[in-house]
This record gives structure tokens, sequence and C-alpha cells, in this order.
């Protein structure tokens, strides 16, 4: 069991986990059979408790309130087994796989650790050890008859199961891309410090088998390797939830960011019987603002669309190939040219008696930065400058 580490990191890890796992309550009691939901809620109950339990002063506590010298240790130890069992079970659902391998090995996993759970209880009440342990316990009841039996069965589960989680998570990671390939390049390393922490402790134990005295080891060296290893093993499980948000966060800026230029020229275009709510951007979602925003140039647009000559958006296309433009450059700078002429046309004459033109918009990306070209600049004037100079006459 470990020492080192304050209760209250303990009791606030812990606690974190436990709450975690409650708000995944809801979500579990809809999809009862979704073997991944189940395997994720167990694993941050298992590790919650684990965290709670390991706390030295609930070590005591448990002890003294049971009457039972050094109980702690099977409770401790088969929540371990339990969090070990329910991390490799995580992995094995998560990772793709045909059904029917995945079934199979999602029941050899329940079936090995239930049955190590179970050989951990029965081998405590099997021996004996009178004198209490909080932080020594695993190298001072090494030589015990089934204590002994009961510290390399939880050490040599968790070992084994964690070892395996690791491989899986680096040979999935390399089929992977993105924040799931983080993810797991996180996770892997994590649930290796867990491997070291586990055979650190069976050194310690086997030094007692021959003899030698290692206590140090269980006493000084692993208890750090806990924090570490819970703070990569958080982080890898959250990248690959959180990374593809943050991911379409950051594509919804960089749209916004690109829209701005039409945005900027059309935001004043008069929209009838069209609803234009203004939304701050600091108060409001980027995804929302970006569909807001989307609507309203649309509408503009559409707004636009009797002041559209196509005779214009002709004479740009095929000034823009000329220019060396390519198709879809092209494309967009005719679209953009037209545009600017409709919007010069509007300012001219709000009621026009004109049809509407049959062109819609598409992809308002490529429009918006075709605004900021030098050859859209250069069409514009050429159409506008004739109207202007009627107008003066």
């Amino acid at each position: 069991m470990t020492s080192g580490t304050s209760n209250l990191g303990f009791y606030a890890c812990g606690t974190t986990l436990l709450l975690v796992c409650a708000a995944k309550i809801p979500a579990l009691v809809r999809r009862r059979r979704d073997m991944l939901l189940r395997a994720a809620c167990l694993l941050l109950f298992a590790a919650g408790c684990l965290m709670i339990l390991a706390a030295p002063d609930s070590i005591v506590a448990l002890n003294r309130t049971t009457g039972i010298t050094n109980i702690a240790a099977p409770v401790v130890y088969t929540t371990t087994i339990a969090f070990s069992g329910a991390s490799l079970l995580l992995i094995i659902n998560w990772r793709p796989a045909p059904p029917e391998q995945t079934q199979r090995a999602t029941r050899l996993c329940v079936t090995a650790y239930s049955l190590a759970v179970l050989a951990v209880i029965a081998l405590f009440w099997l021996g004996n050890a009178p004198v209490e342990e909080v932080t020594l316990f695993d190298a001072y009841y090494a030589n015990t008859p089934y204590i002994r039996e009961m510290i390399v069965t939880y050490l040599v589960s968790q070992g084994v199961a964690m070892m395996a989680a690791s491989t899986l998570c680096w040979r999935w990671s390399k089929q992977v891309h993105g924040s799931l390939r983080a993810g797991l390049r996180i996770l892997a390393p994590a649930y290796l410090i867990i491997v070291c922490y586990d055979a650190i402790r069976l050194i310690a134990v086997t030094a007692r088998w021959t003899g030698h005295n290692l206590d140090f080891l269980v006493d000084e060296v692993t208890p750090p390797l806990a924090a570490p290893a819970s703070m990569l093993g958080a982080i890898g499980f959250a990248v690959p939830l959180v990374g593809p948000r943050i991911a379409e966060t950051a594509r919804t800026m960089r749209q916004l960011h690109q829209l701005t230029p039409l945005w900027r020229t059309l935001r004043d275009v008069p929209t009838p019987g069209a609803i234009r709510s203004s939304l701050p951007w600091w108060q409001t979602p980027p995804a929302v603002l970006l569909t807001a925003r989307k609507t309203a140039l649309y509408d503009a647009i559409r707004a636009l669309s009797p002041y559209c000559d196509l005779a214009v958006r002709e004479s740009a296309y095929r000034a823009a190939l000329s220019d060396g433009a390519e198709e879809a450059s092209a494309s967009a700078t005719a679209d953009a040219s037209m545009i600017l002429v409709a919007l010069e046309r509007q300012r001219t004459n709000p009621a026009p008696q004109y049809e509407a033109s049959p062109w819609r918009a598409g992809d308002l990306v490529p429009l918006s930065q075709a605004l900021t070209s030098p050859v859209v600049r250069t069409l514009q004037e050429q159409h506008v400058r004739p109207q202007k100079a009627a107008r003066h006459d």
C-alpha cells in the first residue's frame, strides 16, 4: 500500500473520479448493453474507490471500524484488481475488432479477474496477519503463508493487465491518427509506469524470500509513481474525447476568419423578410455564431439576386482564366465580382425592376477569399466606374 502522499490528494482524486462516474449513470441506464460504456463506468468507479481506500487514513479507519486487523489489505487489493481488469476491458472494447473476438476477450478478462478477486479474499482468510501494517504490508508479510500468495496474486494480476493494456494501446496507436493516436501514446507509458510499480514491489517481496531487506522500494520508491500514472491515464483518456471538440472549434474559428471579408462586405445589405439577430462573439459558441453568420450571408446574397448580372460573371470568369487562375478559383472570382457589382447596383437603385438571377451561391469560403483578390477589385472598377459616371451625368 502506498505512503508519502497526503490523504487530501487521495480523497480529491477519488472524489473527482466518482463524480465523473456518477455523471455517466444516466447514459449507462439508457445504454445498458453498451459494453464500452459499462467498462468506462467500472473503471471510473474502481479507480475512485481505489484512491479513497488506499489513503493511509482510510486504511487505519477500515481496520478500526471492522475490528479485523489488516482487513484494508484485501479490500484495497481486490479494488486494485477490479481497476486493472476494467482498464483492460475498456481497451478491449474500445479497440476496433471483430465482434466475436471482442466478446471472447471480454469473457476471458471478466472471468480471470473475477477469479483473482475471489483468490485474494480466500487467501486472506486462510492466512494470518495479526500485526497492523499501513505502508509496508507487502514486504512485512512477504513470507507469511497464504498472505504471501495473496500479495503475489494482486501484483501479478495488475502487472499482466497493465502490460497487456499498454501493448494494445501502442499497437493500436500505429493504426490511427489525430487525437486518438495522441491519447493512446499517452496511455501506453501510463500503464507501463504501473507495471514498473508492480515489478518494484515484487522485487521487494522476493528479496524477503531470500533473506534480504529491500523494504525501501515499497515505502519510498513506488509511492511517487502513483501520481504520474494517474495523471497520464486521465490525460490519455481525455485527449480522444476533448481533442475532436478542440479541432472542430479550431475549424469553426478558421471559417469565421475566412468569412470575414464577405461579412464586412454584405453585413449592411437589407434583407427583407429575414430574421437577423445580433450575436456577440464573446457570448456565443463558435458553431452557433458560424451558422448565424452563414445564414445572414446567404440572406444578403439572396437579397442581391435581382441585381446580379450573369454577363458580369461570365466576363469576370473569362478574365480570371486568362490571368492564369484555375477553374475553381476563376469561378469564385467571377462570383465575387458579380456580387460586388450587384452591391453597387443595389446602392444606386434600391428598387430595381430586374428579374431575380438563377445563380445561387455555393461555398461561401472561396467566395469570401476571392474578395481580397486584386483581380476582383480590378474587374469591379471596370463595371462600377461607368455606372458612377452615368449617375453623375
